[in-house]
């Protein structure tokens, strides 16, 4: 009795292991790029008024009040620049769009430029969101009389 009990176990077992292996195998396989429905090579064929109605509201707000002179020619020459050199910008508010996927654009964060490469989950956000304008406070150790017995401590 104990011995059936223990080859079910073991095809229980078997069964198992073979649901896990062909779980592993759907998680490596890389899944297609879609944004709202859309493949990226429909998305770089279709017109900007057509991108235009895919964004969210408020890039789609600033597009539709109309690109002014700075924000354009910063537009067409990151359309016209190739992959490996960073087109310099202080223009934070440029939405995202298609094709402006695989380059490298250095935004100002009001210190420096932050080279970011732009990739396509970025779509529909501003370029800004990917240079942080403000840096996360790093405290170091208190310093001497901060706490009662540091205040006997020897200066060095």
């Amino acid at each position: 009795m104990g011995m059936a009990k223990k080859m079910g176990g073991l095809a229980k077992a078997a069964r198992r292991k073979l649901r896990k292996r062909a779980g592993l195998v759907e998680t490596r396989r890389k899944k297609e790029f879609t944004y709202r429905g859309y493949t990226l090579d429909e998305m770089k064929a279709m017109t900007l008024e057509e991108i235009i109605e895919l964004l969210p509201a408020r890039p789609r707000r600033s597009v539709i009040r109309g690109i002014d002179d700075e924000r354009y020619r910063f537009i067409e020459k990151l359309r016209a620049n190739g992959t490996e050199v960073a087109v310099r910008t202080h223009c934070r508010d440029v939405p995202i769009l298609p094709d402006f996927i695989g380059k490298k654009v250095a935004i100002h964060n009001g210190k420096e430029f932050v080279t970011v490469e732009i990739k396509p989950e970025m779509i529909g956000h501003f370029i800004g969101e990917f240079a942080m304008t403000r840096k996360p406070v790093t405290h170091s150790g208190p310093g001497v009389g901060a706490t009662r017995s540091s205040k006997f401590m020897p200066l060095k």
